[in-house]
């Protein structure tokens, strides 16, 4: 697989291409980049993911909606 090197002019541009990166990808595939993220996650802080506990419950921060 070649990689593929983009230069971006503003970083409104390179997020709506990752935007656009991610809403094409399977749904299979992104719960297993959530599931990365946290595993990534729970090594910064140093806690150990139970090989068998349960798994995305609930949100590793709790951002407040402006809307409600």
């Amino acid at each position: 697989m070649d990689a593929i090197l983009r230069k971006y002019t503003s970083l409104d541009e390179m997020k709506a291409d990752e935007y656009r990166y991610w809403q094409s990808r399977p749904v299979h595939e992104r719960m297993d980049a959530v599931e990365e993220m946290i595993q990534a996650a729970y090594e910064l802080k140093g806690w150990e993911i139970k090989p068998d506990g349960p798994r995305l419950q609930r949100p590793f921060v709790r951002i407040p909606c402006p809307w409600r």
